[in-house]
């Protein structure tokens, strides 16, 4: 086992000890997981929205029949 180094021609042998110890040093690697899918708007939002939805079409009832009854009398 020899590797080349900085390519100037020297070779340097690997030396493994057969005892004592023997240190490793370990690199934390990313792990890549699936995308999330989250949605555009919260339900908070969307229940605030289908309310305001509905005091809409309350008002716009409640001012159709207002009109009805003005243009009964």
């Amino acid at each position: 086992m020899s590797d080349s180094v900085d390519g100037s021609g020297e070779q340097v042998d690997i030396i493994i000890p057969k005892q004592g110890l023997l240190y490793q040093e370990n690199t934390v690697d990313y792990i890549l997981c699936k995308p999330k899918v989250i949605p555009l708007k919260s339900v908070t939002l969307e229940k605030l929205e289908r309310m305001q939805k509905e005091a809409e079409q309350k008002l716009k009832e409640s001012q159709e029949t207002d009109k009805r009854l003005g243009q009964e009398k």
